[in-house]
């Protein structure tokens, strides 16, 4: 087998991190995988966090909350496993891991003067390749092809002297675990489970830990997760494309052999490395699940006790289950809503939600006013093109519903998961309950009414801003967007562009009212259209937020020294600044 992509190599006492997850005003929490068991240390100025690792399938892994930080003071920190340095290594020439706490609550500006008070870079879709020829190229240019890695870039333009965000929020595609997999990883798994299926795809939780490793420990990613804190929540590609589509989708993704394994794995692995991170220090206190883990894996393993809640996860569909991804976080005077569209769908041909009952009641006890900014962000686009919005409409109660009749039922059922047909317009009562509520919340019916309400969303690999109008005896006074940011790093499949450029046009739009007509489907009652974009390649968007003003840069991520250059050091990538759009 070749040599494992540099960076990946496990040298000294961490496997993986440190990343910085959750930070208030006074707390952080850092996330690392160790090569052995231990007690791990982070000191940050004068403030110290301990915690002993837990033991999942072979793998130890710590989340260490450090208390005791001065609000909006930038200070480094160091990890330590049983009294070693472990992080920053003493051989690595980057600016060491920084942790910068938000202000104290109240506080409007930054203390540095005149900067934004507020700066999320926000994206999703990232597949890991080499960043070396040809992978650096198109796929137009190379079958592998993907372009360069925004996130590499962002991380040297901030060792460079770039501000850095305040919270780097990840839509979705952390990882590809269908898809997309680098040669080295292939070939990985090649020698472990030879041709056994799922062929060049992630088939267990082991598997799913080299896929971690090898996204994040490319070191100027890493430095970036280091210093820079972190929310994410899961979409399709982490699990498998099309996951939880429909009914019919799980029915025959239940069928295959492999599948249990791969489900088991994809939850097992997403509550270790993603989820965990995401809450924040008083909900990972109350977190029984955590306690349960961290009894059993300190001396033991907790691999059994991650199975059972992996598998009880994924019957959550239909509201048979009790897991909930969605959480929330302050960011002073901002909310973050974090919504999750994938595993708590309801399925069933009587009633299709994006939610099931109880986490809809959660989600929307924190949809609520008296904040600065209210943030919505989840995987999937709430607006779509309004023509794809009533093709989902359309193509959901044809596969659904029948409403083309049944001899059309199964061919629905293939469009759309052949072309992704899953987003809130295919559950358009779920659309109207999340919008209504919005709508709510700008016209100050519950609160004081925010200067925006902002949703923020990945997943379908171009970029746009579409403002939301509602009718004028609805009172709307903050304005309600969509900001759309991807992907960091992927191809863009061919035909894309050109069909979402037609979707623009009056035609399509004809269409979609059309197909809706025919299904019987009553007016939406709000209107949107993209004000800003398509915006296709590899990027980010940063928003940032300045008491009551908003607004949002796109940039582009290219070879550093004109196109077709290929990239063989982060310095060969820069960003390009594409567009700046003022929200509020």
């Amino acid at each position: 087998m070749d040599a494992a992509p540099p960076g990946t190599q496990v040298k000294g006492p961490l496997v993986l991190g440190p990343l910085l997850r959750h930070v208030d005003s006074t707390s952080a929490t850092v996330w690392v995988e160790t090569a052995r068991r231990g007690e791990v240390v982070v000191r940050a100025g004068g403030a110290v966090g301990r915690d002993r690792t837990v033991t999942v399938g072979g793998h130890h892994y710590a989340l260490v909350v450090v208390e005791g930080l001065e609000p909006d003071r930038q200070v480094p920190y160091v990890v330590e496993l049983d009294g070693e340095r472990a992080w920053p290594r003493p051989d690595d020439h980057r600016p060491g891991p920084v942790v910068r706490p938000l202000p104290a609550p109240g506080d409007a500006t930054r203390s540095s003067g005149g900067d934004p008070r507020l700066r999320i870079a926000l994206g999703s879709c990232r597949v890991d390749r080499p960043m070396e020829p040809p992978y650096t190229r198109t796929v137009r240019e190379h079958p592998e092809g993907v372009g360069v890695d925004a996130l590499v870039a962002l991380s040297a333009e901030c060792q460079a002297g770039r501000e850095l965000p305040d919270l780097l929020l990840l839509l979705g595609d952390q990882v590809y675990a269908d898809e997309g997999l680098s040669p080295y990883l292939r070939e990985r798994i090649r020698d472990k489970r030879g041709d056994a299926d799922p062929q060049g795809e992630i088939g267990d939780f082991e598997e799913y830990t080299w896929l971690y490793r090898e996204s994040w420990a490319d070191p100027e990613v890493r430095w970036l997760l280091a210093t820079t804190p972190t929310a994410m929540i899961f979409d399709d590609h982490d699990v498998r494309d099309d996951w939880n589509t429909s009914r019919t989708w799980r029915e025959q993704v239940q069928r295959l052999p492999w599948w249990r394994e791969r489900i088991v794995g994809a939850y097992a692995a997403y509550w270790l490395h993603q989820h965990l991170g995401n809450l924040m220090p008083s909900r990972l206190a109350e977190d029984e699940l955590w306690a349960r883990v961290r009894e059993v894996g300190r001396d033991g393993d907790a691999a059994e006790v991650l199975r059972e809640f992996a598998v009880a996860a994924d019957e959550q569909i239909d509201g048979g289950g009790t897991s909930e991804w969605s959480y929330v976080r302050d960011l002073g005077r901002t909310r973050l809503v974090v919504v999750d569209t994938r595993s708590g769908r309801v399925l069933s041909e009587e009633h299709r939600s994006m939610l099931d009952e109880q986490e809809w009641a959660d989600v929307e006890e924190h949809l609520t006013g008296d904040v600065d900014h209210l943030l919505v962000a989840a995987s999937l686009p709430v607006l779509l093109e309004p023509a794809l919005h009533d093709v989902e409409l359309w193509n959901a109660e044809t596969a659904s519903a029948g409403a083309w009749g049944e001899r059309f039922r199964p061919h629905a059922e293939a469009l759309r998961q052949a072309v992704d047909l899953e987003h809130w317009g295919a559950f358009e009562s779920s659309f109207h309950r999340l919008v209504d509520r919005l709508g709510d919340v700008a016209a100050g019916r519950l609160g004081r009414a925010p200067s925006s309400v902002l949703m923020l969303s990945g997943d379908v690999h171009h970029g746009y801003v579409a403002p939301l109008r509602y009718p004028v005896e609805r009172g709307v006074r903050s304005p309600v967007v969509q900001v759309v940011s991807s992907p960091l790093r992927n191809a863009l499949p061919k035909g894309l562009p050109a069909m979402f450029r037609f979707l623009h046009t009056p035609p399509a739009r004809l269409l979609g009212r059309l197909l809706r007509r025919s299904v019987g489907a009553a007016p939406l009652g709000v209107t949107w259209r993209s004000t800003t974009g398509p915006m296709f390649g590899n990027g980010f968007a940063t928003l940032e937020l300045t008491g009551p003003g908003a607004r949002v840069v796109f940039e582009k991520a290219e070879p550093g020294r004109g196109p077709g250059t290929d990239v063989r050091r982060p310095d060969d990538v820069r960003l390009r600044r594409d567009r700046e759009v003022l929200l509020a």
